[in-house]
């Protein structure tokens, strides 16, 4: 259920889980409540009182309201809920509980996270960024379509990227950044084989970002923007016949069912921002702010050690070289050629990091400059980003 409540005063959203087809319905629930709480704001704005708020040790623990990522994959049902759920209390003693939905199965778009955060809507929330980048593209500056060959490179690229990352979502968005998620390396699914990345000219991919939507389209291929929860259907349908998604997650959701071949190469990662609204995060108290910092900070290294021996047990899985429960599959794997890591390099740099400047101005430009670009050795052609 998704309604709007009115808590001290103050309209709060209450977001339950529903049945994904109520999903329409939700989504305009969740737009009427924003609306409601406060009206438009500019981008720059602050964020209203959070719903959640210290009381006094007679009237019982702060309960968190948590909107965490995608549903029916690891990273949530084995790190985020169980932490918000079952380990927070004891972590608190007590003094902190916190219910958790994941975003597609709130009935909230991902692309509207982040604002939603901002409003206070919702206090404790993850965001995709490949979503988000949507309408703030310097998000996605450490995990560009073809940058991290490798998870030593993304985690190279994102602790450059981080302090950046930080100051911007807090003095533009209102919200403090808590953790920086990361799914299995994103591979190419295909029913039909693909050796290589001249092979994927011509065919309709599945992409889930405008850098992956780049990335295909350099390489002859039309990119097909799907949501991952709609991903099996458009392969069924015909709609898309190759899909970028994580090696673990299209395991488990079976696409080892509806695809035969599998090219290893990692295109991207599919990075996720946790945060709270910076007023639900100030309403903590100073202990409870630092306990949780802490915390988080050891569900992201969790969450990150997952991520890379999922990369390769995902492959494992879906190629049918280890038994994963009687799911196997049968895919055949088709590694990446020194020929494709050139050509990889050079689709990044002439149109990824092109594209992406040009979408991001001036300010993206300086920020590659003194980030990500000394690590990386990439630098950006004079005169993109120039408004």
């Amino acid at each position: 259920m998704t309604d709007c409540t009115a808590l001290g005063g103050r309209t709060a959203l209450a977001v339950r889980p529903r049945p994904h087809r109520a999903g329409r319905t939700a989504r305009v629930m969740v737009a009427l409540c924003a609306a409601a709480l406060v009206g438009p704001l500019p981008a720059q704005s602050p964020p209203p009182a959070a719903a959640s708020a210290p009381v006094s040790p007679t009237t019982g623990p702060v309960s968190l309201r948590i909107v965490g990522g995608l549903a029916n994959v690891n990273q949530y049902t084995r790190q985020e809920e169980p932490f918000w759920v079952q380990e927070l209390p004891r972590l608190s003693g007590g003094k902190l509980r916190a219910t958790i939905v994941p975003f597609d199965r709130a009935g909230i778009r991902g692309q509207d996270m982040l604002r939603l955060m901002q409003l206070g809507v919702v206090p404790f929330g993850t965001a995709l960024v490949s979503l988000s980048s949507a309408t703030e593209p310097l998000l996605g500056a450490a995990d560009l379509a073809g940058l991290n060959p490798d998870i030593a490179s993304l985690r190279r690229h994102t602790a450059a990227y981080r302090p950046f990352l930080e100051k911007t979502l807090r003095e533009r968005h209102g919200v403090e950044l808590l953790a920086i998620y990361v799914y299995p390396a994103q591979m190419l699914f295909c029913q039909r084989p693909l050796k290589g990345l001249a092979d994927l000219a011509g065919r309709r991919v599945r992409t889930a970002s405008a850098t992956q939507a780049d990335w295909a389209e350099a390489l002859g291929a039309k990119p097909i923007n799907t949501p991952f929860a709609e991903l099996v259907q458009n392969l069924r349908s015909g709609n898309v016949e190759c899909a970028l998604t994580g090696s673990m997650s299209g395991y488990t959701i079976g696409l080892q069912q509806h695809t035969q071949h599998l090219f290893t190469m990692p295109v991207s990662w599919g990075m996720a921002v946790f945060g709270a609204n910076t007023t639900a995060w100030s309403a903590l108290a100073p202990e409870q702010r630092s306990m949780l910092k802490q915390e988080l900070m050891r569900l992201e290294q969790a969450i990150w050690a997952d991520s890379e021996r999922e990369t390769g047990e995902g492959v494992r899985c879906l190629t049918g070289e280890q038994d994963c429960g009687g799911r196997s599959g049968r895919l055949q794997a088709h590694a990446p050629t020194s020929d494709d890591d050139q050509r990889r390099r050079a689709v990044l740099v002439d149109t990824v990091l092109a594209r992406w400047l040009q979408r991001c101005g001036q300010t993206c430009a300086d920020a590659w400059k003194q980030t990500i670009g000394p690590i990386s050795g990439i630098q950006a052609k004079p005169g993109l980003g120039t408004p």
